[in-house]
């Protein structure tokens, strides 16, 4: 094995620190620009591009206000993971190249990684629209995918063997 790509939601669930972070923005900003995070669509680098038209209207770098969100926040929403830190030992062990892909925004994913203690064996991040065509271009036609924590584990043991 050479290289795999691993969604970052098998590393660790940043879903409801995005979603809390929307309730947020939409309160925060109210009095600016109306947001209605139920009206923004379920993958998140479509939503963020809604979230880039919605700032037009004054209210201004909602990414930075992401990322400052998620760093004071990330503590109570995502627990690193034995195995997925096992996963990612392994990973190394066995000379992988490992690349992470998100359809969050990377303030989301860098602080999202960093905090899950990943950071620092992951060699590439891909994040918004195409996130997961453009890491595996990154990596090479011959990475494998790990969709989900399971995948990780599986291809983590296979890679040791």
């Amino acid at each position: 094995m050479k290289a795999v790509a691993i969604d970052l939601e098998a590393l660790g669930d940043t879903r409801a620190l995005w979603q809390d972070f929307l309730a947020d923005a939409a309160r925060r900003f109210a009095s600016i620009a109306p947001l209605d995070p139920a009206a923004l669509p379920e993958d998140r680098a479509e939503a963020a591009e809604a979230l880039d038209r919605w700032a037009e209207a004054g209210v201004g770098d909602w990414r930075s206000a992401l990322a400052r969100f998620a760093e004071d926040r990330a503590p109570v929403y995502l627990r690193p993971s034995a195995e997925a830190s096992a996963a990612l030992r392994g990973l190394a062990e066995a000379g992988a190249r490992v690349g992470v892909y998100t359809d969050a925004p990377e303030a989301l994913a860098e602080i999202a990684l960093a905090h899950l203690g990943a950071r620092r064996r992951v060699e590439a991040l891909e994040c918004g629209p195409g996130a997961r065509e453009r890491l595996l271009a990154r990596l090479g036609g011959t990475a494998e995918v790990a969709a989900t924590r399971a995948d990780l584990t599986k291809i983590s043991l296979d890679g040791a063997r």
